[in-house]
């Protein structure tokens, strides 16, 4: 039995066959318009008590607050911090996986390392930038020397034998800049995160590491750990009475970190856009303004496409500190 069509069925095929053809109703837009629906993981490639940890539990606090979505925290530490980076590259670009990480795995680790597992470009979008800062130098109570000048000093008399810890690319690079630029020789140690080698610190395996504020500053002003200096131009308002590293005796010295966010590459624009402005509206809440306040960051945010430019400068910039430290590749 044959139906014949009449002009009006024929009309209504003809419109349901070009509306499904629309881009906006596709799957993977219609899920985009719904972003988010679900849980949101931030992976952070660096151990609990981090700088960026603290940062990115706080901005899950500000994303809830915003969206009521919650939001996971997920600590992947390890290989300056490229086992996190490698993890939100290969995950499935949805917009559920974001990662908070800082310039060590996406501007300094290419200088750093003959090979990753991820590409800190191709591999990523940006999102936003979530905030710049400084670090603090710091040594055990019982070391001898009570300043940067005693510091170097002592290490011209022992070359080789006092260490520095790192447990970020940041800090490590700091700590490489610092025997540059002194004139000194030390003993590099590697952990998987600052929190790490400031446990060592404190129990006299390592001599001194150049920490970031948010792990460093509390033992300081603990009494558990001295501060010689900090990295940035001036004086930090957090610790006033600590001389920065470039007036306490190595002219010219400075060195800072930032953090932000990305995604996979491939995010539906939706999905980046939304995200961006779940990101950009956290930062604004409770939790992170008293994070940015106790750590001394500077909260700065971006669009995508100011992420995107500044890691291209900051990546020339980091490679051409790495390259003037002397610092080979491994």
């Amino acid at each position: 039995m044959t139906i014949k069509k009449t002009s009006s069925t024929r009309r209504k095929l003809m419109l349901a066959a070009c509306l499904s053809s629309l881009p906006w109703l596709t799957p993977t837009v219609v899920q985009a318009q719904d972003f988010p629906a679900n849980p949101i993981t931030f992976v952070v490639p660096f151990s609990a008590g981090s700088a960026t940890d603290q940062l990115a539990r706080a901005l899950a606090q500000g994303v809830t607050d915003v969206s009521g979505v919650s939001v996971v925290v997920d600590n992947k530490p390890g290989a300056s911090a490229m086992i996190g980076a490698t993890d939100v590259a290969r995950a499935q670009p949805d917009g559920y996986r974001v990662l908070i990480t800082t310039n060590t795995s996406q501007s300094a680790n290419p200088h750093l390392y003959k090979k990753l597992n991820y590409d800190p470009v191709k591999d990523f979008q940006p999102i936003t930038l979530l905030g710049t800062g400084g670090q603090i130098m710091v040594v055990h109570p019982s070391f001898e020397g009570k300043n940067v000048q005693d510091f170097i000093r002592i290490a011209k008399e022992n070359p080789g034998k006092l260490s520095f810890g790192s447990g970020s690319s940041s800090s490590r690079v700091a700590g490489e800049l610092l025997q540059q630029m002194a004139g000194i020789d030390l003993l590099h140690v590697p952990y998987k995160s600052n929190p790490m080698a400031i446990t060592d610190l404190l129990g006299g395996q390592i001599t001194m590491m150049i920490s970031d504020m948010a792990t460093g500053l509390p033992q300081v002003q603990s009494g558990s750990l001295r501060a010689l200096g900090v990295t940035t131009p001036e004086r930090s308002p957090l610790a006033p009475d600590v001389p920065t590293i470039a007036e306490a005796g190595v002219p010219g010295y400075e060195m800072g970190y930032w953090f932000a966010a990305y995604v996979p590459a491939g995010t539906p624009e939706p999905v980046v856009k939304k995200l961006h402005e779940l990101l950009t509206e956290a930062v604004k809440r409770p939790a992170p303004q008293q994070f940015y306040k106790q750590t001394g960051t500077n909260p700065v945010t971006s669009t995508p496409e100011e992420l995107a430019k500044f890691q291209e400068e900051e990546t020339r910039k980091w490679g051409e500190i790495i390259q003037k430290a002397g610092i080979e590749k491994s």
